[in-house]
C-alpha cells in the first residue's frame, strides 16, 4: 500500500514538468505542420490560402533539394569518417601512460567546447583565407599555390571545419570504451605470443563496436542539422555547392519569405534524419558485431 502511494505521489510530482515538457515539443510541431499547408509569405502576412500538400510537392520537385541532399549526406558520411577513422587511433595513444597525458586530453578535447561559429570564423580567417591563412603562408613557403578554399573546394573546407569541432567527441567516447577494457585479456594475449594488431583487431575493435555506434548515432543526429558553419564560411555557396537541407530551409524560409515552403522542409528534414539514423545504426552495428 506504502508502495502504491510513493509510485502515485513520484507521477504527480512528475506530471507538471512532463506535461510542460509535452507542449513545448508539441506545439511547434503542431504549428510546423499547419504552416506546411498554407501558401503564407513573411512578405504578405495577411494574405494566405490552404494549399493542401502543395508545398511537401514543391520543396521535393525542387532542383536544389537534391542538390541540398546530396550535400547533406556526403557532408554527414565524410565527417563520420574522419571522426571515427582519426578518433580511433588518437583514443588509443591517450591511453597510454606517458607524461602529461591530463594536458594533452585537455588540449584534444577542447576543440567540442568551442563555439560553431567562432571555430568557423577562426578558420575562414586565421587559416584558410587564401592571402593571409596559415595554409597560405605554408603553401607559400614550399613553393606551392595558396588554395582559395571557399572557392575552389568549398565542401571539403566546411567538412574539415565541422569534422574539427566533432573529432574530440568521438576520441572522448572512444577512450571511455578504452578504459573499460579487461586488461587481463590483453595480457593473456600477449602471453599467447599475439601481435599488437592481431590485439587491435580481435580483442579492442570488437570491444568499440558499441561506442563506435554510439557515436556515429549522435553525430549523425546533429550533423543532418549543421548550419552555423555554412552561414559564416560560404553562405551556402558558391551556387549551392554547399547548401545542405538545413541551409535550404533556412533560406527558403528567411531569404524567400516562404514560411509555408519551409515549414515543408523542416517536416521533410525531420522525416530524412530519422530514416537515415535508424537504418545506419542497424547496419553498422550489425556489421560490428558480426
Amino acid at each position: 500500500m506504502a508502495t502504491q502511494q510513493t509510485q502515485i505521489l513520484g507521477r504527480a510530482l512528475l506530471t507538471p514538468a512532463v506535461a510542460l515538457l509535452f507542449i513545448w515539443m508539441i506545439v511547434p510541431l503542431a504549428m510546423t505542420i499547419y504552416f506546411s499547408t498554407l501558401h503564407y509569405s513573411l512578405l504578405d502576412s495577411e494574405t494566405w490560402s490552404f494549399v493542401g500538400l502543395e508545398n511537401f510537392r514543391y520543396f521535393l520537385t525542387d532542383p536544389a533539394f537534391l542538390t541540398a541532399l546530396q550535400n547533406t549526406l556526403v557532408l554527414v558520411g565524410s565527417v563520420l569518417a574522419i571522426t571515427i577513422l582519426l578518433g580511433t587511433p588518437l583514443a588509443l595513444l591517450l591511453d597510454q601512460q606517458v607524461v602529461g597525458r591530463s594536458i594533452v586530453r585537455l588540449m584534444v578535447i577542447a576543440p567540442f567546447f568551442v563555439m560553431p561559429t567562432v571555430s568557423a570564423l577562426v578558420w575562414k580567417n586565421l587559416l584558410m583565407h587564401p592571402v593571409s591563412g596559415l595554409f597560405a603562408w605554408i603553401a607559400t613557403i614550399v613553393g606551392a599555390t595558396p588554395i582559395d578554399w571557399f572557392n575552389d573546394a568549398p565542401l571539403l573546407a566546411v567538412i574539415l571545419i565541422v569534422a574539427w569541432q566533432w573529432l574530440p567527441f568521438a576520441t572522448l567516447i572512444l577512450l571511455t570504451a578504452l578504459q573499460s577494457q579487461d586488461e587481463e585479456q590483453k595480457e593473456a594475449a600477449e602471453m599467447d605470443g599475439a601481435s599488437a594488431l592481431s590485439t587491435f583487431i580481435y580483442l579492442t575493435l570488437p570491444h568499440l563496436a558499441r561506442p563506435i555506434t554510439v557515436v556515429i548515432l549522435i553525430e549523425t543526429i546533429f550533423l543532418l542539422t549543421v548550419f552555423a558553419e555554412i552561414f559564416v564560411t560560404t553562405g551556402g555557396g558558391p551556387g549551392l555547392a554547399t547548401t545542405n537541407i538545413a541551409f535550404l530551409i533556412y533560406s527558403q524560409a528567411l531569404v524567400q519569405y516562404d514560411v509555408g515552403n519551409a515549414s515543408a522542409g523542416g517536416l521533410v528534414a525531420v522525416v530524412i534524419a530519422n530514416i537515415v539514423a535508424f537504418f545506419l545504426v542497424r547496419i553498422v552495428g550489425r556489421n560490428l558485431e558480426a
